[in-house]
């Protein structure tokens, strides 16, 4: 058995817990909200404006979402409307490393990848258009 596929065969029992963390901490709304929050705490409709595209209900069920995992904390105030603010636990300031590291590699890459889905797009189009003489 080679060794890469020992690792592999070992760590599949993981792979079923570690797959609802990996898709929340992959998903772009939830690295859009931690980025966003990694300054400091945020009100719902500041975060919203900074997001940008994200409707009011994918915000919410995203800050849900993170709250449950104990990434964001939420905090009410008792004023008159009410005030929320939204701010990373230790465990979501944890995640902003990795987050900076991919966003960083994103930004590095964009070109590369985009000429990539330029030239595959290319060469999906060329034998479509055959077919359609």
């Amino acid at each position: 058995m080679h060794v890469t596929e020992a690792v592999i065969r070992h760590a599949l029992p993981d792979c079923a817990a570690v797959k609802p963390v990996l898709a929340r901490v992959g998903d772009k709304w939830a690295v859009l909200v931690v980025r966003m929050l990694g300054p400091g705490p945020q009100r719902f409709n500041a975060l919203k404006k900074a997001i940008g595209g994200i409707s009011q209900r994918m915000l919410t069920l995203t800050l849900r979402g993170l709250e449950r995992d104990g990434l964001v904390s939420r905090t009410v105030y008792p004023t008159i409307p009410p005030r929320v603010d939204y701010e990373l636990t230790p465990l979501g300031h944890s995640l902003m490393e990795p987050i900076l590291a991919l966003t960083s590699w994103a930004v590095a890459h964009h070109g590369e990848i985009a000429a990539a889905q330029d030239a595959f797009d290319s060469r999906q189009a060329g034998p479509a258009a055959m077919n359609g003489r």
